[in-house]
């Protein structure tokens, strides 16, 4: 866990967003302002719950991975767009019997 993490996750577990939003990385910019809300809650939640370091760092990872979504406005497009048409029938896992509902 690198320093930041380190100052990050203490933040969060004392609930002070204001800092924590202000000690926030820099790609966090690029993540609308309900995106930015959503990973402080979930960053508070998460080192509430007495979360292990790789989870926390993990959790940063996968939000940075939506920073990046939202700076590519191609691939952003194509993440976000409703599928054309039905997409066909899903198959039935091996070993699972029929039933009907």
């Amino acid at each position: 866990m690198t320093s930041s993490s380190r100052l990050l996750a203490d933040l969060a577990r004392a609930g002070n967003i204001a800092a924590l939003r202000q000690a926030l990385p820099p790609w966090s910019a690029l993540l609308p302002e309900a995106d930015v809300e959503a990973m402080l809650g979930e960053l508070v939640d998460t080192a509430r719950a007495a979360a292990t370091p790789e989870t926390l760092a993990l959790l940063l990872a996968q939000w940075r991975h939506s920073a990046e979504i939202h700076a590519d406005p191609a691939l952003h497009a194509v993440l976000t767009r409703e599928p054309e048409g039905d997409l066909g029938a899903v198959p039935r896992p091996a070993g699972q019997p029929y039933t009907e509902r």
